[in-house]
């Protein structure tokens, strides 16, 4: 019997070698979402000595463009950091409206079944499929139980119901079959994690046994935060005065961010010359940002910036942004929060009271009606204006990411997670080499 994740020793702390599958639509290189973390988990564990595969799409989001070195139509092979990557081809929308969405999520589906049977050879011990997009867990629950392998579904987002709550799908028929559909494979996994307290609720009201869930928070690796270091690198980049108060969004452009309000709040503090606000990132909402940002001097707009920058470009502000479109609310937590509070800076949010996301900002920033620019102008002016209470709040931000998203922590308590009620499918790192050992002499089997 595997040892319960509450005593002293973790994954780590076991030296097991166990062979990974990645299952995920996004992957490294991207930098924003699931693509960041997927990269990071994966490097992670090849450091810890696990061998690590993944099978994948090319890099294309938040942008929606496939980089020209892939081709439309190719599978790829490559290796990133120590993990194999098979990369199948998609269909990229130009317009990834409702339908041109689901059609593009079923294109991957389709194209990567290939290279996920050519991992049944292989045979994982873990196949982790990380949703969205919810359309690959079938294949990965396949390979799974013709493995042997622990069938585990991370979820990053209720993307369904995300779906119709934005618009993106609005037959009543096609939800409710949509949704039968999720609940029904949500079932079949031997472990279903996703990401916040209010997501791990919707999860068990879905009907999955409580004792094969567990929380899988994004995390933050700490060390790209040196707080103490200076910023102004990119200010005067930017051309930006050392004693502005930079108000900062970064992320993903997209529509469930509810981004609308950020030139709006601009626009109402055009007076206060001190105060520049700055969107850093790229997607679908950009042209339309951009047409927003004319004729506002106090708004900059910043292409996706490489993650050796993520750091500099969080530390840089005074404060965060945090706008979330209300529709998504408790659906998603937006991964970019751990960022955030890791970077020492009070947060700004627009969300409704009794939220998740509410909770969390309320204890290191400020929380605002959602879509209220009068509001969310108000609150910055606030912290603008008291420099004390922006370093207090932005204490309590990094010292509630050190006790809660610390990455190493994150994952070795999630893979202790997966890993409990295994019997023997594992070696140590010894026995692997020698083809020596018994399932009693596995550290996943009883005692220290």
């Amino acid at each position: 019997m595997i040892r319960d994740s509450s005593v002293a020793a973790t994954f780590r702390d076991w030296q097991i070698v166990l062979k990974i599958l990645i299952y995920s639509l996004y992957f490294a290189p991207d930098l924003t979402g699931n693509g960041k973390y997927c990269g990071e988990m994966a490097e992670w564990l090849a450091q810890m000595g696990h061998e690590v595969r993944a099978v994948t799409a090319p890099p294309y989001y938040p942008q929606w463009r496939r980089p020209p070195e892939y081709a439309a139509l190719r599978y790829y092979h490559e290796r990133w950091r120590g993990t194999r990557v098979w990369r199948a081809p998609i269909w990229v929308p130009r317009n990834p409206s409702g339908s041109a969405r689901v059609l593009h999520l079923l294109s991957f589906a389709a194209t990567s079944w290939p290279l996920m049977l050519r991992q049944l050879l292989w045979r994982p011990e873990i196949v982790l499929v990380v949703a969205p997009t919810i359309a690959s867990a079938p294949m990965g629950w396949v390979v799974a139980r013709l493995t042997g392998a622990t069938a585990w579904l991370h979820l990053q987002d209720f993307e369904v119901e995300v779906a119709f709550k934005l618009g993106l799908l609005r037959r009543q028929r096609l939800q409710q079959l949509m949704l039968t559909i999720e609940r029904h494979l949500l079932r079949r996994f031997d472990r279903v994690s996703t990401i916040s307290g209010r997501m791990f609720e919707r999860l068990l009201s879905k009907g999955v046994e409580p004792e094969r869930t567990f929380l899988f928070p994004n995390w933050v690796d700490l060390s790209l935060f040196d707080l103490g270091k200076c910023t102004q690198r990119m200010r005067s980049e930017l051309s930006i005065s050392p004693n502005a108060i930079v108000v900062l969004y970064s992320g993903t452009l997209a529509a469930k961010q509810g981004l609308e309000i950020v030139p709006a709040v601009a626009r109402l503090l055009l007076d206060r010359a001190e105060i520049i606000f700055v969107v850093g990132g790229d997607g679908l909402m950009k042209p339309q940002l951009q047409q927003a940002s004319v004729n506002l001097p106090n708004l900059r707009l910043l292409p996706l910036q490489p993650a050796d920058r993520l750091g500099e470009l969080l530390g840089m502000a005074d404060i965060h942004l945090l706008p979330q479109s209300p529709a998504a609310a408790d659906l998603v937590l937006p991964s970019k929060l751990s960022g955030m509070l890791a970077s020492g800076r009070p947060v700004i949010s627009t969300c409704a009271p009794g939220t998740e996301l509410a909770e969390v900002v309320a204890g290191c920033g400020l929380v605002v009606p959602p879509e209220d620019a009068s509001a969310m102008a108000k609150a910055v002016l606030r912290l603008a204006e008291d420099e004390p209470l922006r370093h207090e709040l932005g204490r309590r931000a990094r010292l509630w990411a050190e006790r809660n998203i610390e990455q190493s922590t994150v994952l070795n308590r999630a893979f202790d997670h997966a890993l409990l009620g295994r019997d023997r499918r594992s070696k140590t790192t010894t026995e692997r080499e020698t083809g020596t050992g018994t399932a009693a002499d596995s550290p996943l089997s009883g005692g220290p």
